[in-house]
């Protein structure tokens, strides 16, 4: 099925185009013209087929679950929960408000909003693609661990006291009610015929689908960049040897930039064909999607400032320990 996409690149860079595959430029626009297709077809196909699965879907049962007196469970299912919902960070707030007004427990929130940009379903067919299944599998435990030792850390301290006012009493009121209060989206939930299921799974299509495409461009704009342009061994030799400062170099790299893990995934690819580790491949690849400065100017709509500056250390230790552990494992990966 990929090669239908790299065939397309081929036709357009080098027969209509007409420019070479030897040269720098051709070769960089034969990668951008091929991952951008190829994510914009996945990013349409697989948002469609699960938001026509999320229309059948009872909310307020989802609340009841991810509410439960197992708390350990909870974050397990606040995580898996972030995996199979297509948000980036940004549109993961809304939610994140949702799951608050029901009376959520915080740490559990927390879960999903950590896990919802690292993993979507779009990001763990191309990294199958990429780097195979043992990998993936990896990045998927990984992401849902980060997710779930952040929530568990957070109700340890309970941050719920940082939260911006409207939004504690949100989750006061949420509480109180015994978890009464709903999910927006699951308000009225209802059995829904099929093609109302079909136009809720369009619009949901073309909605994340219409905030998310220019940050693809971007990424793999940037992808492309590196890949073509950036000279063999360039990253390897300043990043690249393993140095234990490497990592939460790159860590810190990615904060000014922001992607979702759909669109950093084809800089993965290419910072790992110019010679980076994967460990510090995948702690800079996370920050950019999870601690990206654009999420927490987000983020302080809800949150109080001590809140958002533990967040932001949380997670910037966790992804450098991923990469250090991600660098240890390599050569067995």
């Amino acid at each position: 099925m990929f090669q239908l996409f790299s065939d397309f690149a081929s036709w357009l860079v080098f027969s209509v185009i007409g420019l070479s595959a030897e040269t720098k430029l051709g070769d960089a626009l034969h990668f951008f013209v091929e991952d951008v297709t190829k994510i914009f077809a996945l990013l349409l196909i697989m948002i469609y087929l699960i938001a026509l699965l999320r229309a059948s879907l009872n909310v307020e049962r989802v609340r009841d679950y991810l509410a439960c007196k197992h708390r350990g469970l909870g974050y397990l299912m606040g995580s898996g929960f972030g995996v199979v919902t297509p948000f980036c960070s940004c549109s993961s707030i809304p939610v994140f408000l949702g799951f608050t007004s029901a009376g959520i427990p915080l740490g559990i929130t927390m879960s999903f909003l950590i896990t919802s940009p690292l993993i979507n379903e779009v990001a763990i067919l191309l990294l199958m693609s990429l780097l195979g299944l043992k990998f993936t599998l990896l990045y998927i435990v990984v992401g849902m661990s980060v997710g779930m030792l952040g929530g568990f850390f957070l109700d340890s301290i309970k941050a719920e006291r940082w939260l911006q006012s409207f939004a504690a009493e949100a989750l006061k009121r949420g509480q109180k009610k015994g978890g009464e209060a709903t999910i927006a989206d699951g308000a009225n939930a209802q059995k829904m015929s099929f093609p109302q299921r079909h136009q809720f799974a369009k619009t949901e299509m073309l909605d994340i689908f219409g905030r998310v495409w220019k940050w693809v461009i971007i990424g793999v704009g940037l992808g492309a960049a590196l890949h073509g342009f950036v000279p063999d061994g360039w990253i390897g030799e300043h990043l690249g040897d393993g140095q234990w400062w490497s990592v939460p170099a790159a860590v810190l790299l990615g904060i000014p930039l922001y992607s979702n893990a759909t669109g950093v995934i084809p800089v993965m690819e290419s910072l790992i064909i110019n010679g980076l580790p994967i460990g510090t491949t995948l702690a800079f690849c996370m920050s950019t999607v999870a601690a990206s400065f654009p999420e927490f100017i987000l983020l302080k709509q809800v949150m109080q400032w001590r809140l958002l500056a533990i967040l932001f250390c949380v997670l910037l230790v966790a992804f450098t320990l991923v990469g250090w552990i991600f660098n240890a494992l390599a050569p067995v990966l």
